[in-house]
């Protein structure tokens, strides 16, 4: 639903106004039930609040980020609230660049996580909607054939992926081998050398030496008014 959570986002940015911003239809739907199923949908995933930590994080990103980086962070969000989403990685990852990311592999992903609990149709409908999610982010393209593809991947959104887990309390290298770490699908060294990059815009502060990895955001987090990590 990135389109729809753009349009909350840039219309409400200024005044923080997103609870309103839905219920004045800036998400472009044209039923009642339609605005209030994706304001459901949408309150759920994101929240909007700007008490909470993480969507600060979001609020704060999505102002300093490229436009084409902002459905990956919307994606690396959403599975911080999404556990099937975030169950989803491998099978999206361990697919090769030109493959096609299966359906079938997807539907069977659920079945093994949560094996009798949803019917043939419901977890073919769930896994085409999480098809959709990779697809808007730019790791799967294409309407039919769903090939697995590799968006871009700058400093900003690793710095979001690892502020991410750092809010969800791990450090170190645990940070790196977090979900939304690996939902970007690089290599350790290309994160690595992007952690530099955003160490260099004060994004984060890195180290690693010895094979020990030192991460932290008391700058970012001073700057964002978040209390009590």
């Amino acid at each position: 639903m990135f389109s729809e959570l753009a349009n909350v986002m840039d219309y409400a940015m200024e005044d923080n106004n997103y609870l309103d911003s839905l219920s004045q239809n800036v998400i472009n739907k044209k039923t009642r039930s339609g605005i209030k199923k994706t304001t459901e949908y949408l309150t759920a995933l994101y929240g909007f609040d700007l008490n909470y930590p993480p969507f600060k994080a979001l609020k704060y990103f999505w102002q300093i980020s490229e436009e084409n980086d902002r459905p990956i962070l919307a994606l690396l969000y959403a599975m911080g609230h999404d556990y099937m989403l975030a169950e989803s990685i491998p099978t999206v990852s361990e697919t090769k660049l030109g493959e096609k990311v299966n359906i079938e592999r997807v539907d069977e992903m659920i079945e093994a996580n949560h094996p009798s609990r949803y019917s043939a149709n419901t977890r073919r409908s769930m896994a085409q909607n999480l098809a959709s999610s990779w697809k808007q982010a730019g790791f799967i393209t294409g309407k039919v054939k769903n090939i697995r593809t590799q968006p871009v991947i700058g400093y900003h959104i690793i710095a979001f992926a690892f502020f991410m887990a750092y809010l969800d309390g791990l450090r170190g290298d645990f940070i790196l081998s977090s979900k939304w770490v690996k939902a970007l699908s690089l290599s350790e060294l290309n994160v690595r050398e992007l952690a530099i990059e955003a160490a260099k815009r004060d994004l984060m502060q890195y180290q690693f030496a010895g094979n020990v990895t030192a991460l932290s955001f008391n700058n970012l987090i001073t700057k964002l008014e978040i209390d009590a990590i």
